[in-house]
Protein backbone atom coordinates (compact mmCIF):
# COMPACT_ATOMS: atom_id res chain seq x y z
CA UNK A 1 0.00 0.00 0.00
CA UNK A 2 1.39 3.26 -0.79
CA UNK A 3 1.81 6.26 1.35
CA UNK A 4 0.37 9.21 0.79
CA UNK A 5 2.32 12.46 0.75
CA UNK A 6 0.86 15.73 2.86
CA UNK A 7 -0.77 18.03 0.46
CA UNK A 8 1.72 20.62 1.07
CA UNK A 9 4.83 17.89 0.67
CA UNK A 10 7.85 20.03 -1.52
CA UNK A 11 8.00 16.39 -3.27
CA UNK A 12 4.49 16.30 -4.08
CA UNK A 13 4.23 19.88 -5.54
CA UNK A 14 7.30 19.62 -7.40
CA UNK A 15 6.12 16.50 -9.11
CA UNK A 16 3.21 18.48 -10.15
CA UNK A 17 4.92 21.64 -11.49
CA UNK A 18 7.13 19.45 -13.46
CA UNK A 19 4.47 19.07 -16.14
CA UNK A 20 3.65 22.88 -16.10
CA UNK A 21 6.85 23.93 -19.12
CA UNK A 22 5.77 27.57 -19.15
CA UNK A 23 6.87 28.62 -15.75
CA UNK A 24 9.38 27.87 -13.20
CA UNK A 25 8.48 26.68 -9.71
CA UNK A 26 10.76 26.41 -6.72
CA UNK A 27 10.69 26.33 -2.94
CA UNK A 28 14.32 27.76 -0.83
CA UNK A 29 15.08 27.22 2.81
CA UNK A 30 15.92 30.18 5.71
CA UNK A 31 19.26 30.45 4.10
CA UNK A 32 17.76 31.29 0.06
CA UNK A 33 19.16 27.51 -1.08
CA UNK A 34 17.03 25.59 -3.02
CA UNK A 35 15.16 22.42 -1.73
CA UNK A 36 12.61 22.03 -4.74
CA UNK A 37 12.87 22.71 -8.27
CA UNK A 38 11.15 21.53 -11.18
CA UNK A 39 12.10 20.08 -14.27
CA UNK A 40 11.47 23.65 -16.55
CA UNK A 41 14.00 25.17 -14.58
CA UNK A 42 16.62 22.92 -14.41
CA UNK A 43 16.52 23.17 -18.00
CA UNK A 44 16.52 27.00 -18.35
CA UNK A 45 19.17 26.98 -16.62
CA UNK A 46 21.29 24.54 -18.47
CA UNK A 47 21.41 21.70 -15.89
CA UNK A 48 20.62 17.99 -16.41
CA UNK A 49 19.93 16.82 -13.05
CA UNK A 50 18.08 18.64 -10.09
CA UNK A 51 20.41 17.92 -7.87
CA UNK A 52 23.08 20.28 -9.98
CA UNK A 53 20.69 23.19 -7.91
CA UNK A 54 19.33 21.92 -5.23
CA UNK A 55 21.69 23.22 -1.96
CA UNK A 56 22.47 26.30 -3.96
CA UNK A 57 21.25 30.25 -4.40
CA UNK A 58 20.29 31.93 -6.70
CA UNK A 59 23.70 33.96 -7.02
CA UNK A 60 25.56 30.63 -7.67
CA UNK A 61 22.51 29.66 -10.50
CA UNK A 62 22.31 32.38 -12.72
CA UNK A 63 24.36 35.18 -14.38
CA UNK A 64 25.70 37.58 -12.05
CA UNK A 65 23.38 40.02 -12.79
CA UNK A 66 20.00 38.32 -12.54
CA UNK A 67 21.79 36.20 -9.79
CA UNK A 68 22.21 39.45 -7.59
CA UNK A 69 18.99 40.61 -8.14
CA UNK A 70 16.94 36.97 -7.45
CA UNK A 71 19.82 36.81 -3.90
CA UNK A 72 18.43 40.70 -2.57
CA UNK A 73 14.76 39.77 -3.37
CA UNK A 74 14.90 36.44 -1.40
CA UNK A 75 17.04 38.32 1.70
CA UNK A 76 14.33 40.83 1.49
CA UNK A 77 11.50 38.56 1.59
CA UNK A 78 13.47 36.45 4.70
CA UNK A 79 14.04 39.35 6.72
CA UNK A 80 10.77 41.34 6.80
CA UNK A 81 8.11 38.42 5.36
CA UNK A 82 6.35 41.31 2.66
CA UNK A 83 5.65 38.78 -0.45
CA UNK A 84 6.17 39.79 -4.20
CA UNK A 85 3.21 39.64 -6.34
CA UNK A 86 3.67 39.50 -10.39
CA UNK A 87 6.44 41.36 -10.20
CA UNK A 88 7.47 42.15 -13.96
CA UNK A 89 11.27 41.26 -14.28
CA UNK A 90 13.59 39.66 -16.50
CA UNK A 91 14.66 35.62 -16.32
CA UNK A 92 15.43 32.94 -18.51
CA UNK A 93 13.63 31.29 -21.08
CA UNK A 94 14.82 27.83 -22.70
CA UNK A 95 18.63 27.35 -23.68
CA UNK A 96 19.36 30.51 -21.17
CA UNK A 97 17.72 33.05 -23.50
CA UNK A 98 16.60 36.32 -21.22
CA UNK A 99 12.81 36.55 -21.71
CA UNK A 100 10.03 38.70 -19.68
CA UNK A 101 8.35 37.21 -16.46
CA UNK A 102 5.37 37.69 -14.21
CA UNK A 103 7.31 36.32 -10.31
CA UNK A 104 5.41 35.38 -7.88
CA UNK A 105 7.49 34.67 -4.12
CA UNK A 106 5.55 33.72 -0.66
CA UNK A 107 7.30 33.70 2.70
CA UNK A 108 7.02 29.69 4.44
CA UNK A 109 6.37 29.97 8.15
CA UNK A 110 5.76 27.35 10.41
CA UNK A 111 3.30 26.97 13.25
CA UNK A 112 5.02 29.27 15.52
CA UNK A 113 5.07 32.16 12.26
CA UNK A 114 8.71 31.88 12.14
CA UNK A 115 9.80 32.62 8.32
CA UNK A 116 11.32 29.35 7.18
CA UNK A 117 11.82 29.83 3.59
CA UNK A 118 10.02 30.88 -0.04
CA UNK A 119 7.87 29.25 -2.15
CA UNK A 120 7.48 30.94 -6.20
CA UNK A 121 7.10 30.81 -9.59
CA UNK A 122 7.99 32.51 -12.34
CA UNK A 123 5.68 32.43 -15.24
CA UNK A 124 6.41 33.46 -18.68
CA UNK A 125 5.33 36.38 -20.78
CA UNK A 126 5.53 35.01 -24.44
CA UNK A 127 2.23 36.83 -25.33
CA UNK A 128 -0.95 35.29 -26.40
CA UNK A 129 -1.10 32.01 -28.13
CA UNK A 130 -3.26 32.87 -31.20
CA UNK A 131 -4.20 36.54 -31.83
CA UNK A 132 -7.06 35.71 -33.50
CA UNK A 133 -8.95 33.97 -30.93
CA UNK A 134 -9.05 37.58 -29.44
CA UNK A 135 -11.85 40.28 -29.51
CA UNK A 136 -11.64 42.45 -32.32
CA UNK A 137 -10.86 45.63 -30.34
CA UNK A 138 -8.33 43.93 -28.21
CA UNK A 139 -6.63 42.50 -31.40
CA UNK A 140 -6.61 46.14 -32.31
CA UNK A 141 -5.05 47.52 -29.34
CA UNK A 142 -2.15 44.70 -29.19
CA UNK A 143 -1.42 45.78 -32.88
CA UNK A 144 -1.09 49.54 -32.45
CA UNK A 145 1.00 48.71 -29.07
CA UNK A 146 3.61 46.93 -31.24
CA UNK A 147 3.67 49.18 -34.14
CA UNK A 148 3.80 51.98 -31.96
CA UNK A 149 5.88 51.31 -29.18
CA UNK A 150 7.73 54.30 -29.31
CA UNK A 151 5.01 56.53 -29.65
CA UNK A 152 3.04 57.89 -26.45
CA UNK A 153 1.11 55.44 -25.17
CA UNK A 154 -0.86 54.89 -22.23
CA UNK A 155 -4.07 52.64 -20.81
CA UNK A 156 -6.62 55.11 -22.11
CA UNK A 157 -5.32 55.19 -25.23
CA UNK A 158 -5.54 51.25 -26.11
CA UNK A 159 -8.30 51.25 -24.74
CA UNK A 160 -9.63 54.00 -27.34
CA UNK A 161 -8.13 52.11 -30.08
CA UNK A 162 -9.90 48.70 -28.89
CA UNK A 163 -13.12 50.94 -28.55
CA UNK A 164 -13.74 49.29 -25.41
CA UNK A 165 -14.87 51.66 -21.80
CA UNK A 166 -11.27 51.83 -19.98
CA UNK A 167 -12.29 49.45 -16.98
CA UNK A 168 -13.90 46.88 -19.67
CA UNK A 169 -10.38 46.89 -21.39
CA UNK A 170 -8.53 46.71 -18.48
CA UNK A 171 -10.57 43.46 -17.31
CA UNK A 172 -9.99 41.97 -21.00
CA UNK A 173 -6.09 41.92 -20.41
CA UNK A 174 -6.21 40.75 -16.68
CA UNK A 175 -7.95 37.91 -18.18
CA UNK A 176 -5.36 37.02 -21.05
CA UNK A 177 -2.24 38.13 -19.56
CA UNK A 178 -2.55 38.65 -15.89
CA UNK A 179 -1.20 41.66 -16.31
CA UNK A 180 -2.46 45.59 -16.04
CA UNK A 181 -2.49 47.67 -19.25
CA UNK A 182 0.32 49.64 -17.66
CA UNK A 183 2.52 46.58 -17.20
CA UNK A 184 1.28 45.64 -20.74
CA UNK A 185 2.67 48.73 -22.42
CA UNK A 186 5.98 48.42 -19.93
CA UNK A 187 6.76 45.09 -20.91
CA UNK A 188 6.09 45.84 -24.42
CA UNK A 189 8.67 48.64 -24.19
CA UNK A 190 10.93 46.81 -22.34
CA UNK A 191 10.99 43.66 -24.41
CA UNK A 192 11.81 46.28 -27.46
CA UNK A 193 14.03 47.58 -25.54
CA UNK A 194 16.12 43.91 -24.24
CA UNK A 195 16.14 42.99 -28.11
CA UNK A 196 17.67 46.38 -29.49
CA UNK A 197 20.35 46.05 -26.98
CA UNK A 198 21.55 42.44 -28.16
CA UNK A 199 20.59 42.97 -32.08
CA UNK A 200 21.44 46.39 -32.60
CA UNK A 201 24.81 48.65 -32.64
CA UNK A 202 22.11 51.30 -31.08
CA UNK A 203 23.23 53.87 -28.32
CA UNK A 204 21.31 53.30 -25.27
CA UNK A 205 19.82 56.73 -25.92
CA UNK A 206 18.59 55.73 -29.11
CA UNK A 207 17.13 52.70 -28.01
CA UNK A 208 15.49 54.47 -25.61
CA UNK A 209 13.58 56.88 -27.41
CA UNK A 210 12.81 54.05 -29.95
CA UNK A 211 11.02 52.44 -27.02
CA UNK A 212 9.07 54.97 -26.32
CA UNK A 213 11.23 56.28 -22.79
CA UNK A 214 11.34 60.48 -22.87
CA UNK A 215 14.96 60.07 -22.17
CA UNK A 216 18.44 57.60 -21.28
CA UNK A 217 17.96 58.62 -17.41
CA UNK A 218 14.38 57.10 -17.49
CA UNK A 219 14.88 54.35 -19.49
CA UNK A 220 17.87 53.19 -17.42
CA UNK A 221 15.85 53.50 -14.04
CA UNK A 222 12.97 51.22 -15.85
CA UNK A 223 15.41 48.81 -17.12
CA UNK A 224 17.26 48.74 -13.87
CA UNK A 225 14.18 48.24 -11.58
CA UNK A 226 13.22 45.66 -14.14
CA UNK A 227 16.26 43.86 -14.19
CA UNK A 228 18.64 44.97 -11.43
CA UNK A 229 21.09 46.10 -13.82
CA UNK A 230 21.73 48.97 -16.27
CA UNK A 231 21.44 48.46 -19.91
CA UNK A 232 24.72 48.72 -20.96
CA UNK A 233 25.33 46.19 -18.17
CA UNK A 234 22.99 44.09 -20.10
CA UNK A 235 24.61 45.02 -23.55
CA UNK A 236 28.36 43.57 -21.97
CA UNK A 237 27.03 40.62 -20.73
CA UNK A 238 24.66 39.34 -23.84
Amino acid sequence: MHSMQPASSPALLEQLFDHVHELIFFIKDSAGRYIAVNESMVQRCGCRHKSELIGRRASEVYPRELGGVFARQDEDILRTGKPVIDRLELHLYDRRRPGWCLTTKLPMRDDEGRITGIIGISRDLRGHQDVHDLPNGITAALEHLEKHVGDELSPAILARVARLPAPRFARHIKRIFRLTPMQLITNARLAAATRLLRETKQSVSEVALACGFCDHSAFTRAFKHATGMTPTAFRDGR
